[in-house]
């Protein structure tokens, strides 16, 4: 049985005290093995926030006390805190910490463990660490876990305790235990993982081959690349540790007293070149482990160097080590076009170490000249060119491939070209015409091995091996032509036979599988049935691809052809047929290899949509089936997403399923809605989306006017993009967003972290959704006709959009998703106003009144009394509908008319504009002093402060006909400001005076994106995750912000503000009470008004003075619920006080009583008992304050010393403190109270509901009162 969480908690403080006595004694007391039980049994509990405060409690021992030593505490953090550490929700932020900052337990993890590591013996140090290590690969363990003890490991302080076994551990890790995780928090997990390395290990007990396997197991596309900080470092630890590397067994240089990296290096190139003289031809192609461990040691090497030469002062470096590196690759490499017997091996190594040499980019650099390294190294590469593109040519071209082994080397070969050809461009333009020479050469020659027709029946394997290398050649000879790269290769004369042949192809021709009855000369023979299925599809997927070079390079595939009976078609008809033809490729192609017809499809689909619309819409079916089923394979789903979303919503596709508004057109707007709602269950879509939709509309690809003008019509026809994306975004679940805040704060890290330097930007994050809405929405014209109409239309369906939500609920909790959508909503409003023309405004103005009539959360009050005041200011005539607003029956008013006030607050900057001010100013003050006598406290409050604003400006204006009224104002405002001394009334109303939106906030000199999308949120506590900071439209460069863009920041005098006690919030109007508090249209944030002091003895004497007023008997009994948080137990526990006449119930939060659940336990009792609001956080302050008022402190609670309840004898003045429902009272608030009574029990089960509990000694309480009443009669 787990301990009870608040007995746990109060056994923790005084183990701590009890560690701590151990401490100043520099022994144990009693043997360790007691205290590990003691956390253990914690670290198990299935309540996690007790699990979390038992590490925490034990992490904490180690940051200031020095406990004695002992080998039990040692197994004790590799076993069972290791374990309690494998969860991840532990690593949650807390609610105070921003998003994006390291939580708590990861701090406290990286201070244990340095300083636990510090004050173990040197002889166990490096034992303690390896089974740490060896620990993190012996379970599942998720991302966020590894992340931090990952980050633990990198912070010890440097220490030469791992060697050979310690680099394994490290590398199983890379390997095994992050094979799954997130990409970013794996990235930065194995950036952490090689600091490890470099603080840690013992460099006279590794060798540099060790060290080098090591190292190939962090992944360059993740963590470890040129021109990061973190390779930075790599290359000083080097440089620093050359000489001290322990000789590898195998070394070649043992001679050497050490060994050195150049020269380790030299060994390296030398082994790699060196080939059996078994293996033969039709051998199979290496493993790319080798090159790519050659390819990253040549660079590491070289760094070093040139780091040498630049701590020596050497300003010309001669390069004669990388030189040395380079020369046996370049030896072979010279040779392959002239010596057909190197060995086949020997030829696939070097080709596959030039790759990886030449897919080596500057991250830093944007010319490669700039980079000594680098340059140095293509510029050495680029003279073999015509001898390795001679080689390729002859390899590709003849029978020389001829096995399915052969078809790696076909992939190899095919991925050279486009390198080698960005090579010449950059380095030597000599070689171009060799490049030229080359692709000419290798298209006629593919085209006529693809012709070739077989007589047999049953094709052999070489011959097919040879169609699929051939196929293969013209995909990768289109795929360079499609990138219009300066040396104009698509203009070549062999682009029009590749034209020609592409277009009288057979699309989709499958290969048929060879027969086999060849006999068998090697290992590869054995295995040439195998997986023929994948290159059948191989060879239509590149079909596909050379279709796709000649369907975006020529207007109609019947160009500059002769007349044939094949081309007699018509164009459309043509195209049907290709059409159809891809349907059927669909069905046949495995997912991954879907792009090339996608592609396709979106030049054909704008030229069919008319004549064969149930075609189009057929296709449009195809792919999102295939795009839906694709939903949770990572690896393929983004690619194709994002070539389906071209395809979909190509600008020709949109505008003509558009103007004919047909079946096409609604399944398009089908399909939108079905992205939206895949995008709730995977983040990141709608971004796809909505990226590719602005940058078409606003910035299309035609450089034309009318082209221009069709784009943005789709905006307006398709509108329902923007306006969900307006309002985008959902409530996650909390394992979500722990991921998102550790993402965050890996982007936090910035530069430090080398993962988010060298992994991909994908903007996945919901905020770039709405980021991307509103910067397209900046960058419209309001002069612009097309621009004007389409904003109207947004404006339109937003403030739609808000009042069905009104509709939907005319209650909703702050924070909750319907909050979210109406701040959204007018958030945006608030972006598109200045952009709205006075004859729009005149007529959409009323709606924007009636949304303030609305049951509003504060920060959507504050945007709506924004968008008046801005329209105000802007059209003084809209006045007289603004003054109509206060013309409504007192019910319609009472939940909104200080929304309305509040814009009088800011009269000034109405009548900024206004050519008459007098009449203005005598109708606001007419209106306000109505509302200063109102029955309700809170609206006089915002009353007078609108009349403070309004009388200034009248006394600045000299107002005559107002001097009559001067004395009386006057003096109701002295009386304001020097009302009850120092009662509620008078905190109540220097809080409103304080407050942002009437003390700080300036409309005009405020309006900026940073004010609308994260300090006005921010001051309105909304969720953190509602703020979009400025860094994020930064970061989002898809859609650039229009030039000179003003509206970009806040004042700083706002930006520094903290939220304050005071907020805007309309509570309802269905209470059967219209005076209660809980009634105010804005009432303050905190109900009975204190924050940071307790209760005073006026709400006390208010509650008897009710009570009288009732009827009621004048009960001496606070019953204190604050630490309750089920309104099921809050609204029995309410009922049943106000049946047995307790004077009040003391809650944590008045919010309960408007729960449907409260309501319905407490059957109205609420309206008959006093309730008091006092937070968990001031319960001491009130405890004493009660004290000191004669009140005996009674806790509910098992403790040594409780009272059986049948025996205690009740004080008349008692105060009862109920417990939390799981954790009881805490350890911090038991040490307050005078007495603890618990109930007597007899069953098994330890305690009962807290509602019963509290039943049963309120009813003991007014039992022995009315015994007493009744003997004192």
């Amino acid at each position: 049985m787990s301990m009870p969480y608040h007995r746990t908690k109060v056994f923790s403080e005084w183990l701590f005290q009890f560690l701590l006595v151990c401490c100043m004694l520099g022994c144990w007391l009693f043997h360790p093995s007691w205290h590990m039980c003691i956390y253990k049994r914690m670290f198990e509990s299935e309540n996690k926030t007790l699990t979390k405060e038992g590490i925490l409690h034990f992490l904490e021992l180690y940051e200031t006390k020095h406990l004695p030593n002992s080998l039990g505490f040692l197994e004790f953090v590799i076993g069972p805190l290791m374990d309690a550490l494998s969860e991840s929700s532990l690593y949650s932020r807390t609610p105070s910490q921003l998003i994006g900052a390291c939580p708590p337990l990861g701090m406290k993890l990286q201070k244990f463990l340095a300083t636990y590591f510090m004050l173990l013996p040197e002889e166990e140090k490096g034992s303690f660490l390896l089974k740490f290590i060896q620990k993190m690969t012996s379970r599942h363990w998720c991302a966020v876990p590894i992340l931090f003890l990952s980050m633990a490991l990198a912070s010890i302080p440097a220490c030469k305790v791992l060697g050979v076994e310690g680099l394994h551990a490290l590398r199983n890790v890379l390997q095994c235990t992050m094979i799954t995780h997130q990409i970013l928090l794996r990235g930065a997990a194995q950036c952490y993982l090689l600091q490890t390395t470099l603080h840690l290990t013992d460099v006279e007990k590794v060798s540099l081959p060790e060290v080098a396997s090591f190292l190939l197991s962090l992944r360059p596309e993740e963590s470890l690349r040129r021109d990061t900080l973190l390779w930075t470092e790599l290359c000083s630890w080097l440089h620093v540790n050359d000489t001290c590397f322990r000789k590898s067994v195998t070394s070649d240089f043992e001679h050497q007293e050490t060994s050195s990296l150049c020269q380790y290096v030299r060994s390296l190139v030398e082994k790699y070149f060196k080939t059996p003289a078994s293996e033969g031809e039709n051998c199979f192609m290496p493993d790319w482990f080798e090159a790519k461990l050659v390819a990253t040691m040549i660079l590491l090497a070289a760094d070093v160097e040139q780091m040498k030469n630049k701590y020596s002062g050497k300003s010309n470096i001669e390069w004669i080590e990388l030189e040395a590196f380079l020369n046996p690759l370049l030896d072979v490499l010279m040779k392959l076009g002239s010596n057909a017997y190197i060995p086949t091996l020997k030829t696939d190594k070097s080709l596959q170490l030039l790759l990886k040499l030449l897919q080596t980019r500057s991250l830093k650099c944007s010319n490669a000249q700039d980079d000594g390294v680098l340059f140095f190294i293509w510029k050495s590469l680029v003279t073999p060119v015509e001898s390795i593109l001679e080689f390729v040519l002859r390899r590709l071209t003849t029978d020389e491939l001829k096995t399915v082994g052969d078809l790696d080397r076909c992939d190899l070969y095919l991925a050279l070209i486009p390198e080698i050809v960005r090579l010449c461009l950059e380095v030597s333009w000599k070689k171009v015409a060799s490049v030229k020479n080359f692709i000419l050469s290798l298209t006629n020659a593919s085209i006529c091995n693809l012709q070739e027709r077989n007589s047999e029946k049953e094709p052999k394997v070489k011959e097919q091996i040879k169609k699929v290398a051939s196929m293969a050649s013209l995909t990768a000879v289109c795929e360079i032509m499609d990138r219009k790269l300066e040396a104009h290769l698509e203009s070549l004369p062999s682009v029009d036979a590749l034209k020609k042949f592409i277009s009288f192809s057979q699309f989709n021709e499958v290969l048929k599988k060879p027969s086999y009855i060849e006999e068998k000369s090697g290992l590869c023979e054995e295995t040439t049935s195998q997986g023929w299925g994948k290159i059948a599809a191989r060879y239509v997927r590149d079909q596909w691809i050379c279709l796709r070079f000649i369907l975006n390079s020529f207007p109609t595939l019947a160009q500059g052809c002769e007349e044939t009976s094949e081309m007699s078609l018509s164009t459309v008809e043509r195209s049907k047929k290709i059409l159809q033809s891809a349907l059927e490729a669909l069905t046949i192609l495995p997912s991954d290899q879907v792009l090339p017809v996608f592609d396709c499809m979106k030049v054909l689909v704008p030229k069919l949509l008319d004549s064969s619309e149930s075609l189009c819409i057929e296709a449009f079916d195809l792919t999102w089936k295939i795009i839906s089923s694709l939903s949770n394979t990572q690896l393929v789903f983004w690619s194709n997403l994002k070539a389906f979303v071209q395809f979909i919503f190509d600008i020709e596709v949109l505008a003509i399923a558009a103007s004919a508004k047909g079946q096409a057109y609604a399944k398009i707007k089908e399909i939108i809605f079905k992205l939206i709602d895949l995008s709730t269950t995977k983040t990141g879509v709608f971004n796809v989306v909505l990226s590719h939709c602005c940058q078409s509309w606003i910035f299309p690809s035609v450089d034309e006017r009318s082209a221009l003008t069709n784009a943005f019509l789709n905006a307006g026809n398709y509108c329902e993009l923007i306006t969900e994306a307006c309002v985008f975004g959902t409530v996650f679940r909390r394992d979500q967003r722990l991921i998102q805040d550790v993402h965050a704060f890996i982007e936090n890290l910035g530069e430090k972290c080398a993962a988010n330097i060298v992994t991909e930007s994908t903007n996945r994050d919901d905020h770039y959704v709405r980021v991307c809405a509103i910067k397209f929405l900046c960058l419209l014209d309001g002069s612009n006709m097309l621009h004007k109409t389409f904003m109207e239309d947004i404006f339109i369906k937003l403030l739609d959009k808000d009042e069905l939500v009104s509709r939907s609920r005319t209650r909703y909790y702050a924070n909750s998703l319907q909050h979210r959508i109406k701040n959204r909503v007018w958030q945006t409003l608030l972006v598109l106003l200045p952009k709205l023309n006075q004859n729009f405004l005149c007529g959409t103005l009323d709606k924007v009144f009636q949304a303030g009539f609305s049951n509003n959360q504060a920060s959507v009050k504050y945007f709506i009394e924004w968008i008046v005041i801005l329209s105000l200011h802007k059209y003084p005539q809209f006045l007289n509908k603004f003054w109509d607003c206060f013309c409504y029956d007192e019910e319609k008013l009472k939940t909104s008319i200080c929304t309305f006030l509040s814009v009088l607050s800011h009269f000034d900057i109405i009548l900024q504009n206004a050519s008459e001010k007098r009449p203005a100013l005598k109708k606001a003050l007419i209106v306000v002093l109505q509302w200063c006598f109102n029955h309700n406290f809170s609206v006089r409050l915002y009353a007078l402060v609108a009349l403070k604003k309004i009388w200034d400006m009248c006394r600045m204006l000299h107002v005559e006909e107002f001097e009559s009224l001067t004395p009386v104002i006057e003096s109701s405002l002295q009386q304001v400001e020097n009302m009850h001394g120092t009662g509620n009334a008078r905190r109540n109303w220097q809080r409103i005076q304080d407050h942002f939106f009437f003390a700080t906030f300036h409309p005009l000199e405020d309006y900026s994106l940073e004010t609308i999308f994260y300090t006005l949120p921010r001051l309105a506590e909304l969720a953190e995750d509602e703020w979009i900071s400025l860094s994020k439209f930064d970061r989002f460069t898809d859609i650039p912000l229009p030039p000179g863009f003003q509206w970009y920041h806040s004042r700083t005098k706002l930006r520094d503000l903290k939220p304050s006690d005071w907020s805007q919030q309309d509570m309802g109007s269905h209470s059967a009470e219209t005076d209660s508090q809980t009634e105010w249209t804005d009432v303050q944030k905190k109900i009975i008004p204190w924050k940071n002091s307790t209760p005073t003895l006026d709400l006390e004497m208010a509650f008897q003075d009710r009570a009288a007023k009732l009827g009621k008997s004048n009960s001496r009994l606070i019953v204190v619920a604050s630490l309750i948080d089920k309104p099921t137990n809050l609204g029995g526990l309410c009922r049943t006080s106000e049946i047995f006449g307790a004077s009040a119930l003391v809650v944590g939060s008045l919010h309960y009583i408007q729960d449907k659940q409260f309501q319905h336990l407490s059957v109205s009792a609420e309206q008959w008992l006093p309730l008091v609001e006092v937070k968990p956080c001031q319960l001491v302050d009130y405890l004493q304050q009660k004290k000191t008022e004669g009140y005996t402190i009674i806790g509910v609670e098992q403790t040594a010393k409780s009272f059986d309840l049948t025996e205690y004898c009740f004080p008349e003045k008692s105060l009862l403190l109920l417990g939390n429902e799981h954790e009881g009272i805490p350890a911090n608030l038991i040490h307050h109270l005078d007495v603890c009574v618990e109930i007597p029990q007899q069953g098994i089960i330890r305690s009962l509901n807290v509602h019963v509990s509290g039943a049963l000694l309120i009813w003991e309480y007014t039992r022995q009162q009315v015994i007493k009443q009744k003997q004192q009669k």
